[in-house]
């Protein structure tokens, strides 16, 4: 009998996590370290794209309550909704497990 540990999640490929009708990202600051959680529901907050590979684009800025720096958001998905690429200017990517541990 085999017994499978689950594969952790590298958020360095995709730092999205699909949740019912949204996909959900975490990140935080990199001047405060104030953690985000962002729900992005499909239908509703990504736009369409009608240059390149990508067939949904969102562009999102975010700021803390801790300080006044910008994080800036960008992202590209197919039309299933599987990311492209990504950037993520002013913030670094953090796993569920990561976020949910301040709490």
């Amino acid at each position: 009998m085999f017994w499978f540990k689950k594969k952790k999640k590298d958020i360095n490929k995709n730092p999205f996590y699909a949740e019912q009708n949204s996909l959900v990202i975490y990140f935080k600051c990199n001047h405060c370290n104030e953690e985000f959680r962002s729900y992005l529901r499909r239908g509703y907050d990504f736009s369409t794209s009608y240059d390149g590979k990508a067939t949904y684009v969102i562009n999102k800025e975010y700021i803390g309550s801790k300080c006044p720096e910008k994080i800036n958001l960008n992202a590209e998905f197919d039309g299933n909704y599987r990311l492209l690429n990504y950037d993520l200017i002013g913030g670094t990517a953090i796993t569920k497990e990561e976020f949910e541990m301040e709490d």
